[in-house]
């Protein structure tokens, strides 16, 4: 009895010391931090390609570089070491190439092309020398020929001239984040033939084309595109079709007056399957994607998930055409579902508190998937009769070192009897403690918090913090009703869903009521400026990339189609009413009493820099302790890694010094 009293002993010793063995996160794991994307399965099915990410330190960005894995996960090759980026790997349809895009200068072309590695050995040659911007490809069928979506060349850059020349703007939708300035260059499809390298313009005009999907017999090709009198002005999309030649006339296959895209044919070739949008007003952002099929001439539609009243994606035709496979946003899940095109029952193959990204069809029928969790960054798994497989191993030798806070799911009811979802970590060690809070607020609005690894929530919590994450009405993942709640009334039902999930947490002894932080990015930091003014409990707050004086957004950002058709035009009085109701965290700043940290990308075209700029201007009047952090050369999303680390340092400290 002594011997075993003595081993639990021991055991628990070494237990106790390997936990404390393990670190919390700091903002420099921004640089350990790879992230996985674009799987695609070779045609027999025996090894997988993919994209991953991986920090440059040096050059302070991420790296993407090409590997593959085999299907059981028992082999993993690096296939590219260039300093510059691969992406969007595929497999020729004979599986004797590996393609993909690059833009790797070879001559004097500094475009992106594509590449062809031969399986068989040697290296890797530029295939194409496309003078516009590359921005996709697909392999024909039979892998003769490839479909390529380019855009346009910039007449304007042909001679390199040293000064640049003026930017004029013509149209409605006239600046793009990361694009900058739009112009009239329209994207094309073109055919690429493999024997002899001859491209032929497959689509012309003043349009747009783009989602190719080619016919299983190579002889038809479905695209999506806009061609009303001004695309600007609407947010429709049509599915077409055109013959794989050049020359051929183009047939319209949907004329909803909403959205209808991502195209793709069933193996038989009888039905296509696309997703529609819920909504066929002008403007559609508060909407959800439905599963639909037609018959390949465009007739017989029918809407598969309409009752599901939830957001579908990633459609995958079965190899005998009687069902596709799809993913479902569903209340912080995102979980793998399954219809039959005939009845259109459905049938969930997996799901659970986690989330689900990609889906592709293994020859078996099997499926290759990327998951995560609460607690493990996404990873490549193959799907077999609802057995989940991990293939590979990105994050998992570093991230076993850190202690990462624990994350469980919880209902809040706000004033008006709303249920409303949340999430809550906690890191470890706070077991009977109440912890200061730092409620942070997913942008969109129309996206959602999920059972899934988020690493800026881990990093608050790695500082001591339980932090809340609340899916406010205007989120996705509760049926369109809930996000449409919101529309043209910002700022109101959001905060009393926030406010609400706060009082909850409070409520249950969980949190620490008198240390409460808030904040977040984009709509996140909107939502943070509106929740200050109208609420004083919050000792410290930031706002990332927001805006409050609504009014002073309009043609300064890149939502004129949303200000016009959601808000109004501002010179009407009734509309100006609504634009001024809008912004009353700048007409209201007097109220707010919280230190505020503001942030924002320098050349930030989707949230501008004056949005963030006016409120600190404000609370910098009244006194209000403030900070203004202006990243240089950044866009809406912050890509230079120093810069990522700094915001992590500047998140901490700021509430730190307030908080605690």
């Amino acid at each position: 009895m002594k011997l075993f009293l003595c081993l639990a002993i021991v055991l628990s010793a070494v237990f106790a010391n390997a936990q404390t063995n393990k670190r919390k996160l700091i903002p420099n794991d921004v640089y350990r931090f790879r992230s996985i994307s674009a799987p695609k399965i070779s045609p027999e099915g025996k090894w997988v390609i993919y994209s991953v990410s991986t920090p440059d330190s040096i050059k302070d960005k991420n790296q993407s570089d090409l590997f593959m894995v085999s299907w059981d996960g028992t082999e993993t090759i690096q296939l590219t070491y260039s300093e510059e980026d691969e992406s969007n790997a595929q497999f020729s349809p004979d599986g004797r190439y590996i393609s993909y895009l690059s833009s790797k200068k070879v001559d004097s072309i500094e475009k992106s092309q594509v590449w062809l590695m031969d399986r068989r050995g040697g290296e890797a040659k530029q295939f194409t020398r496309i003078k516009g911007d590359l921005r996709g490809y697909q392999w024909s069928p039979d892998g003769k020929r490839i479909i390529l979506v380019v855009k346009d060349e910039d007449e304007t850059e042909k001679k390199k001239p040293k000064i640049k020349a003026p930017i004029v703007a013509n149209r409605y939708h006239f600046k793009q984040d990361i694009d900058g300035y739009i112009g009239n260059r329209a994207t094309h499809l073109y055919i690429l033939e493999i024997a002899s390298g001859k491209v032929e313009q497959l689509t012309t005009g003043k349009y747009d084309e783009g989602s190719p999907s080619w016919s299983p017999d190579g002889s038809k090709i479905a695209f999506v595109s806009n061609t009303t009198e001004d695309p600007d002005r609407n947010d429709n999309e049509d599915i077409f079709v055109v013959d794989a030649k050049a020359g051929s006339p183009t047939k319209k296959l949907t004329v909803w007056k909403g959205k209808d895209g991502s195209p793709q044919w069933s193996d038989d070739g009888k039905y296509i399957s696309f997703l529609r949008s819920t909504s066929d007003d002008t403007y559609i952002n508060y909407d959800q994607n439905i599963l639909a099929v037609m018959q390949s001439d465009g007739s017989h539609i029918k809407l598969l998930t309409k009752e599901l009243d939830r957001p579908v994606s990633n459609l995958k035709w079965s190899k005998d055409s009687q069902s596709i496979s799809f993913l479902v946003e569903d209340d912080r899940q995102k979980y793998i579902s399954s219809v039959d095109v005939a009845s259109g029952k459905m049938r969930k193959l997996i799901g659970d508190d986690r989330s689900f990204s990609v889906l592709e069809r293994h020859p078996s029928g099997s499926h290759l998937t990327v998951m995560s969790d609460p607690l493990h960054p996404a990873n490549l798994f193959t799907l077999t009769n609802g057995k989940l497989n991990q293939i590979s191993q990105v994050n998992e030798t570093w991230l076993k070192g850190i202690d990462l806070a624990t994350v469980r799911g919880f209902k809040s009811k706000s004033e008006d009897g709303t249920l409303v979802s949340g999430l809550l970590l906690m890191p470890s060690g706070s077991a009977n403690k109440k912890l200061p809070l730092v409620l942070y607020i997913h942008g969109g609005p129309v996206s959602q918090d999920q059972f899934s690894f988020d690493l800026t929530r881990q990093m608050l919590a790695a500082g001591g913090y339980a932090v809340a994450a609340v899916n406010y009405r205007g989120s996705n993942g509760r049926g369109t009703g809930f996000s449409k709640a919101i529309y043209g009334d910002w700022g109101n039902l959001e905060v009393s869903d926030l406010l609400s999930a706060t009082d909850h947490l409070v409520k249950e002894g969980l949190v620490d009521g008198d240390k409460l932080g808030i904040g977040g990015w984009s709509y996140g930091g909107i939502l943070t400026d509106y929740t200050i003014t109208k609420d004083q409990r919050f000792k410290a707050a930031i706002s990332g990339a927001g805006s409050a004086m609504q009014l002073s957004m309009y043609g300064v950002d890149q939502y004129l189609l949303q200000w016009n058709e959601e808000v109004g035009l501002p010179w009407l009085p009734k509309d100006l009413e609504r634009y001024m109701k809008l912004s009353y965290p700048f007409t209201h700043a007097n109220q707010i009493k919280t230190p505020t940290l503001f942030m924002v990308g320098q050349n930030d075209f989707n949230v501008p820099s004056v949005g963030s700029e006016q409120m600190y201007a404000a609370l910098k009047t009244l006194n209000v302790p403030t900070e203004l952090v202006i990243y240089p050369g950044q866009f809406h999303g912050i890509d230079a890694l120093s810069y990522q680390a700094d915001r992590f340092k500047r998140y901490l400290e700021w509430y730190g010094k307030y908080l605690k």
